[in-house]
């Protein structure tokens, strides 16, 4: 069983926007400390940044007007806490406690993935889905029920009619999908907005696809190490795989699935 969003959903907006931002500060800083909270709809776009870099107000709303539409725009800027600060200060570590799991993808999970990014390809607006071993179910907004009933035969299809979504007529709120974003290796850890943060859950996701095992990881604040190795060395795994796959806002369109 699984659910998949598509990266017009308003929560995944609010994730796509709090991407960016980690990326503009990378932009202006090589190892920038930033952690970003958005939350947005009905015509409003609420922004905390705890942030090592200034990001100016007008490079903030370009992008929130590019990904969500012409919202306006409540941003509150902050330095990050000193005892956080100081302690990455002699290098990098663990910024906060977490547990951290690593699953491998699903069949079920790879397919509907398939079946969300083909639909997003001919329908690029609000959507969520469900698969449920022979059950599938799409609900997607601005897609007229019988089109997609034709894709996908057997499917139940907006069960409550044709809809419209948006940021208008729902909220959005980052790392609210996480499920969809981690499958089976959700925790309680974060994915978008917090560069530090995401490193060990990216780590333990891609150990899991490269053993085929399950894998967990437990840190602490001041950590230096995870899984044996330098948090340095983690920190950059997980670099190379953001600038893989395009930056910040590019991987929180659908997350590690």
């Amino acid at each position: 069983m699984y659910e998949k969003v598509n990266p017009a959903h308003p929560d995944k907006i609010a994730d796509r926007i709090a991407g960016a931002l980690v990326d503009l500060a990378y932009s202006q800083e090589p190892d920038p400390r930033i952690a970003v909270e958005v939350l947005l709809g009905h015509h409003v776009c609420h922004i905390i940044a705890e942030t090592s870099t200034h990001l100016s107000a007008e490079d903030i709303e370009g992008i929130v007007h590019r990904i969500a539409g012409n919202l306006a725009l409540d941003y509150t800027e902050v330095a990050q806490d000193v005892h956080l600060s100081n302690n990455q200060r002699d290098g990098f570590r663990c910024g906060d406690n977490g547990i951290f799991k690593g699953m491998c993808i699903t069949p079920e999970q790879q397919e509907l993935s398939g079946i969300a990014r083909s639909i997003y390809e001919r329908y690029p607006t609000d959507g969520k889905y469900i698969l449920d071993g022979d059950r599938l179910i799409l609900c997607q907004s601005n897609a007229p029920s019988d089109e997609l009933r034709e894709l996908y035969p057997g499917a139940e299809v907006n069960p409550l009619g044709d809809w419209t979504g948006g940021t208008d007529v729902d909220s959005g709120a980052t790392n609210r999908k996480l499920g969809p974003d981690m499958a089976d290796g959700i925790t309680g850890g974060g994915l978008h907005g917090k560069d530090l943060d995401v490193s060990v859950n990216v780590y333990a996701f891609l150990k899991a696809q490269e053993t085929g095992q399950p894998v967990e990881f437990c840190c602490v604040i001041g950590d230096d190490t995870v899984d044996g190795r330098p948090y340095s060395e983690i920190i950059e795994i997980c670099r190379n795989y953001i600038r893989s796959v395009g930056g910040f806002e590019k991987f929180a369109e659908w997350g590690l699935v």
